[in-house]
């Protein structure tokens, strides 16, 4: 295996939050044969506040960066806490909500009957 994918051997699990003054504490564990390892992703509450993530997605939002860095180091990471920039909520946003394309002859009038 070349350490660009996360094994089938890891096992991640949402733990939950922890809402500080500054910042949503995300917690996983991730689980391989090796050892379990506890991981701690952060949002800056500006974030929600700014509405740019809701806190529903926060969730999927830390697990995806937390697969990104699984992938990279073969599920050993040397890092166990990790801040989510506004880059990679802009991102997330960007491929789950994508803005639909406008009709170029407008709406289509609603017909009486």
């Amino acid at each position: 295996m070349d350490g660009s994918k996360v094994t089938s051997s890891a096992i991640v699990q949402y733990r939950g939050f922890e809402a500080k003054p500054l910042m949503r504490e995300y917690i996983f564990n991730v689980r391989t044969a090796d050892h379990d390892r506890e991981f701690t992703l952060n949002i800056a509450n500006e974030i929600f506040l700014s509405h740019r993530a809701s806190y529903q997605d926060a969730p999927s939002i830390c697990a995806l960066r937390l697969h990104v860095e699984l992938a990279a180091f073969s599920n050993d990471p040397p890092k166990s806490q990790y801040d989510i920039t506004a880059a990679e909520i802009d991102t997330y946003r960007e491929t789950r909500y994508p803005k639909a394309t406008k009709n170029l002859w407008g709406r289509k009038p609603k017909e009486d009957y």
